[in-house]
């Protein structure tokens, strides 16, 4: 094969473990928003970089233009052989993608390939890539999903990491959405991916799945946090096996205080969480609710959260959402230790 070889993705993707190094040649913000997954970001023109010559396209020529492009390009990419790769063997394979592989990613590829490296270049770069996640996550996925249901507090998310430590195939959403899916889920810190970045995690944990066996995942609604879960998948989730966790509510309550102390601490930060439910319950309710949280009577408020809003939507939800819910397996837990989620695991996973 000569090199730079210029491949698409469709190509690529048998082989896509077995680069060396996945280069995304974007700025710093399109990177942000989202790549292939294990890539490292190494621009060729930075988010200042490609304003300045994109303004010089519009306002000056766009010969000019690549002129000063093209100084900054040598410059960013004589840094990065320098800084990442001058240690690297002849036989280093790396891949290089920008937005549609044109330009950007073309430079990269044609001096790593002078040098002597196997150097690859994404035909489409990118945009190729996104098209490919878009077309498979659309389609029903090939796995047979196992889905734990439960009321708030109950464990499931608990039990989806004993599962996943222990071996078990687990596509836990709202681990991958960084959010816990409900109006206190929002983890402090931790801002949630964008919607592309989130199809790409589950794309990727999807693509790695043996079809033979289960894999276990939450019985999320569409949306975790402010992300959607793509239509296909939640339509496949809704028409698979479930099991039923259950826990005492006494035990849901020292589970909550415990996974949710980043509210439970902060009085102020839960009480405008709260807000956010003055529709469903009124303003009466919340300030009530507000009352508790400020004089520390967290499991007095946690336990009428439960009563009053979590479990009933929880029922109305259950049984019309997930259609083989009637049929669940019922798993119990006593309490809320590490050992009891180890036994529940393992029934589920020898």
């Amino acid at each position: 094969m000569k090199y730079p070889a210029l491949l698409d993705f469709a190509s690529i993707l048998p082989q896509l473990d077995e680069f060396d190094s996945i280069i995304d040649v974007r700025s710093e913000s399109e990177f942000a928003l989202d790549h292939l997954p294990g890539a490292i970001n190494c621009p060729v023109l930075n988010d200042e970089e490609r304003i300045r010559i994109g303004t010089m396209y519009k306002q000056v020529n766009a010969f000019e233009a690549k002129k000063v492009g093209a100084a900054l390009v040598a410059k960013n990419i004589a840094h990065h052989i320098e800084t990442h790769w001058i240690d690297k063997p002849r036989e280093w394979k790396p891949l290089i993608y920008c937005w549609r592989g044109g330009n950007r990613s073309g430079s990269l590829a044609h001096i790593l390939a002078k040098i002597g490296w196997p150097a690859i270049q994404l035909d489409g770069g990118y945009k190729a890539y996104r098209a490919h996640v878009s077309a498979a996550l659309a389609e029903t996925p090939a796995v047979g999903f196992k889905v734990i249901c439960g009321t708030t507090g109950s464990g499931k998310s608990r039990l989806l990491e004993v599962l996943d430590a222990i071996g078990a195939q687990v596509l836990d959403l709202e681990k991958l959405a960084a959010h816990r899916g409900s109006v206190l889920g929002h983890i402090p810190s931790q801002p949630q991916p964008s919607q592309k970045m989130f199809e790409t995690l589950i794309w990727e944990k999807l693509r790695r799945f043996d079809p033979a066996l289960p894999v276990f995942v939450e019985s999320e609604s569409k949306k975790v946090g402010n992300l959607r879960v793509p239509d296909a998948v939640m339509e496949k989730m809704r028409q698979s096996p479930c099991v039923s966790l259950f826990l005492s509510r006494p035990n849901r309550v020292r589970l909550l205080m415990e996974d949710y102390h980043h509210f439970t601490d902060s009085p102020a930060t839960l009480n405008t969480q709260l807000d956010c439910l003055a529709k469903l319950h009124g303003r009466q309710k919340i300030d009530s609710w507000h009352a508790l949280a400020n004089g520390g009577a967290m499991p007095e408020l946690v336990d009428q959260l439960l009563v009053e809003h979590y479990d009933p939507a929880y029922l109305r939800s259950i049984d019309r959402n997930f259609v083989q819910f009637g049929q669940a397996e019922v798993l119990e837990l006593s309490d809320i230790g590490v050992d009891d989620f180890m036994a529940a695991a393992r029934s589920l996973h020898p």
